[in-house]
């Protein structure tokens, strides 16, 4: 988390997605890799789910936000976002803590894919079994 004079930089991760957000004073503009967060996401859900610790802490429109997402799919993009937001928004206002962590903003899912086993068809999965 690195911060110079105007801007602070976060890290969220999620599944395999990993979300790097650098935070300007502005009127509240979410850029996700140098496209509008609606164009990039299509889904209003998803745009939604990035809002979410800006609206929690009444922060909407104080801030544009330059992402740079990569990794994984659509949900776990916008979940490392939302985390890398979350991050960020206590790096400027630490008063805010409190607010994000009852809201479950701040804990990393740590959920991944499980990895598939030999002799199996996937991670737990067996082959059909006949006696005969």
């Amino acid at each position: 988390m690195a911060s110079t004079k105007n801007e602070t930089i976060t890290v969220g991760r999620r599944k395999s997605s990993v979300a790097r957000v650098i935070a300007r004073p502005g009127s509240g503009k979410i850029i996700i890799n140098k496209r509008d967060m609606n164009t990039y996401f299509g889904r209003e859900t998803y745009a939604m789910l990035v809002r979410q610790p800006l609206e929690v802490t009444k922060m909407d429109g104080r801030y544009d936000f330059h992402v740079n997402v990569a990794g994984g799919g659509l949900t776990g993009q916008a979940g490392a976002v939302r985390l890398a937001i979350s991050r960020m928004l206590i790096n400027l206002n630490p008063e805010l803590r409190p607010v994000l962590k009852e809201a479950g903003f701040l804990t990393r899912d740590s959920r991944k894919v499980e990895r598939k086993k030999y002799g199996l068809r996937g991670a737990r999965r067996a082959f059909q079994f006949s006696k005969r």
